[in-house]
């Protein structure tokens, strides 16, 4: 692993232990999360550590390099990114005050009723492949423009830079938005505060359909997705090579949202009478601005 990790960074040691650290911790955070999510039957483990995986993974580079103004860029939108996301995870009821409680993601449900999941012994194999290793493999990996800044970090920071970290702000700003939304809609439905004249429409439907929610379906799934490709920009930017290796990451990430959205989207379907008529008129995730509204 370590004369991978050493061609792989062009001989550079310090990277390379710092691959070994991250690969370490995602091992041990992997199997923690699989023995408490197996004990408690709460397959939400991974959620819990998914706003915060990267903020480890930044701080763990950034202190090797701690002079480089790319990687202090770097660290700071993930920071806000992460705990950002974090907040809407706890005020969802994600995090419980006995942490490995709190609310369990609807989908893992249905997908042990499967009939290919079905039975402790086959989800236990899904959940330990994908769930806590695969997922977290992921997390590492689209955290890895951050290696690669760091291997080229005498290149000085640039506009090249500043391009990225702007995109990054403007679409961790729509996923808040959308998040608000959400979370507002969500709460008016379960009438746990006040109906809103702005989401009369959404609350008659069942499903939400305005703000962000009218020119994409999926708008909070589209901007997590646009800030990890801006983030890859980055390694861009210090590489000077359009393509590096660390967009694998974000291409899977992207993948990984493919799946999602198709299966909550089933879901959602099947549920609400009039959203195979809002699958036609509103895109997945990125806005038609030529769209007939």
């Amino acid at each position: 692993m370590e004369n991978i990790l050493l061609d792989l960074f062009a001989g550079d040691i310090q990277i390379a232990n710092i691959s070994q650290t991250w690969i370490g911790l995602m091992l041990v955070v992997t199997l923690v999360c699989f023995i408490v999510s197996e004990i408690t039957r709460n397959y939400s483990q991974v959620d819990k550590l998914w706003s915060l995986m990267p903020i480890a993974y930044a701080g763990i580079t950034l202190a090797g390099f701690p002079a480089s103004p790319r990687l202090w860029l770097m660290t700071i939108l993930v920071a806000v990114w992460g705990f950002r996301l974090s907040y809407n995870f706890s005020r969802k009821g994600g995090y419980n005050k006995i942490p490995w409680r709190g609310e369990e993601d609807y989908r893992w449900k249905i997908m042990r009723e499967q009939p290919a999941l079905n039975g402790r012994f086959r989800f236990g194999i899904f959940n330990l492949l994908f769930i806590s290793f695969y997922q977290q493999l992921l997390i590492m990996l689209f955290s890895t423009p951050l290696l690669v800044a760091a291997q080229f970090n005498d290149k000085p920071f640039s506009i090249y830079d500043a391009i990225p970290a702007l995109f990054m702000a403007v679409f961790i700003i729509t996923e808040t938005i959308a998040d608000n939304q959400l979370f507002s809609f969500q709460q008016q439905k379960k009438n746990q505060r006040p109906k809103e004249n702005r989401f009369e429409e959404s609350l008659r439907k069942g499903f939400m359909s305005q703000g962000l929610f009218s020119s994409v379906r999926h708008p909070n799934f589209a901007s997590e997705q646009a800030i990890w490709l801006s983030f890859y920009f980055f390694s861009v930017a210090a590489s000077g090579d359009w393509l590096n290796w660390t967009a694998i990451g974000v291409l899977l990430l992207i993948l990984l949202f493919q799946g999602s959205s198709v299966l909550t989207e089933n879901i959602s379907r099947n549920k609400y009478p009039q959203y195979a008529a809002y699958q036609k008129t509103v895109p997945r995730f990125i806005p038609n601005p030529f769209r007939r509204r």
